[in-house]
């Protein structure tokens, strides 16, 4: 029984070796060690991971459109012709600036004339208008929008409309301003859903005093339905891989330019983080540009993990990255004698480690013998 605890023990110690040495191996093949210049090309940004408010949201598309209020005619309150046009489309107009007169059909010489003043400021949107024109009076001859505040109308899904009221909060994207954000809150909701796409309209009041935005432009919403705190998160952008196996790229802590891959669990995910169950801890720094780039990036520099860490560390290491054990010291010294032609004296721990790694292989092959042999006799 002793020879077989003896035994057991010597399995459990080789296997743990050998665990040891996967580990590493896996290490290995989940390292990215780039240069300086190669972190340049990459764009590499990264994060630190944090446990911090997380909002859950709701996604919609939508478009821009003009607030009916805003939008006023000029028409003509006698009927006769354009003698002078003063504005056209595109044209900024003032309140009660003269965009056109209109000569009335009324005898004299020369016939009188009337002034039409836009009542509203705005951008002149529409001319139904040419100088020389016969105008009545129930014609319209200019169209002006104040568009220096629209409507960003989202349809929203209606299995999704319940966790939504006037007042929740959204972030609004506007493909045709780049990574622009803009921030509103739910004005009101349209007057009739959308029997076809199963849509309900919300309406966001938006400003546009830059002028930026017209009407028609495509609009993507994130309606903020929840909020949790202390929920650890990174950005989207940081997550790489198939659906089965998300990973991220984590910054190495001890070695420069060096990037582990790190299989995590997600949870849920809103517009920009995606929320971490597994796999990171607080203060790892995540590679959120650039991290796309790693999945496929070798070692840019031409440095192995072995190089890396050697150079870290001071010492030498095995190729896949693990430390080097006795046996594996005293085989690369007798290399080291045997090629420099036997020269020189073999250091005394290398003798002893050689020694009781032989003793070692003499108990383990009489206590395998003795086995055998009480097998044999029973």
């Amino acid at each position: 029984m002793k020879s077989l605890s003896y035994l057991l023990l010597f399995a459990v110690f080789s296997a743990t070796i050998l665990a040891e040495d996967a580990i590493d191996t896996d290490r290995a093949a989940n390292t990215v060690i780039l240069d300086e210049i190669g972190v340049k090309n990459l764009r590499i940004e990264m994060v630190p991971v944090s446990e911090e408010t997380f909002e859950s949201t709701v996604f919609a598309i939508g478009r821009i459109e003009e607030i009916p209020a805003t939008r006023s005619a000029l028409s003509s309150r006698i009927a006769g012709r354009i003698v002078e046009l003063n504005a056209f489309i595109g044209d900024e107009v003032k309140a009660g600036q003269v965009l056109a007169k209109v000569e009335s059909r009324q005898l004299g010489n020369p016939p009188p004339t009337i002034e039409l003043r836009a009542l509203q400021g705005g951008t002149v949107v529409d001319s139904h208008s040419r100088i020389g024109e016969p105008v009545e009076p129930d014609s319209d001859l200019l169209d002006i929008s104040d568009r220096s505040k629209l409507w960003a109308v989202a349809k929203i899904p209606e299995p999704e409309a319940s966790a939504i009221v006037p007042g929740t909060r959204a972030r609004i994207r506007v493909p045709a301003l780049g990574d622009e954000v803009i921030e509103a809150k739910l004005a009101r909701f349209g007057v009739e859903a959308n029997r076809e796409a199963g849509t309900i309209e919300g309406i966001f009041e938006i400003d546009n005093s830059n002028g930026k935005l017209q009407p028609g432009m495509r609009v993507e919403f994130s309606l903020i339905t929840g909020v949790r705190k202390d929920v650890m998160s990174v950005p989207r952008s940081s997550v790489q891989g198939n659906p089965t196996k998300r990973v991220v790229f984590v910054e190495d802590f001890e070695l420069p330019n060096t990037f582990v891959k790190a299989p995590v669990v997600l949870g849920e995910q809103n517009d920009t983080h995606v929320e971490v169950i597994s796999g990171l801890f607080p203060g790892d720094e995540v590679v959120t540009r650039g991290s796309y780039s790693l999945s496929f990036a070798g070692s840019g520099s031409g440095m192995s993990l072995k190089e890396a860490l050697d150079a870290a560390h001071g010492h030498e290491h095995n190729e896949d990255g693990s430390e080097l054990t006795a046996e594996q010291k005293a085989e690369k010294e007798a290399a080291k004698h045997a090629a420099s032609g036997g020269g020189g004296s073999v250091p005394l721990w290398a003798w002893l480690v050689a020694g009781w790694a032989a003793i070692a292989t003499i108990i383990m092959l009489i206590l395998a013998q003795s086995l055998l042999n009480k097998k044999q006799a029973a």
